[in-house]
């Protein structure tokens, strides 16, 4: 099974963005991690989300993304 995390922030019109395209997709479950005041994903994620990391895979799918990028992203 897949598991997902979706790293955003709190007020971030992108992540909301992500979300959206989360719901269209339709994607699976997913975790929500908000790396506001969390130094170290401040640091790994800071300028970079929304981006979605599938953890048993390791790999990441950063923003820009669309539904068609998604979908190949988690048939991959």
């Amino acid at each position: 099974m897949t598991t997902l995390t979706l790293f955003q922030r709190d007020d971030c019109h992108l992540c909301d963005l992500a979300l959206e395209v989360l719901a269209r997709a339709p994607a699976p479950e997913f975790e929500s991690v908000f790396i506001d005041g969390d130094d170290a994903l401040e640091v790994r994620y800071g300028v970079r989300v929304p981006v979605l990391r599938d953890e048993a895979r390791g790999i990441e799918l950063e923003w820009p993304f669309d539904v068609a990028m998604l979908q190949a992203f988690l048939a991959a």
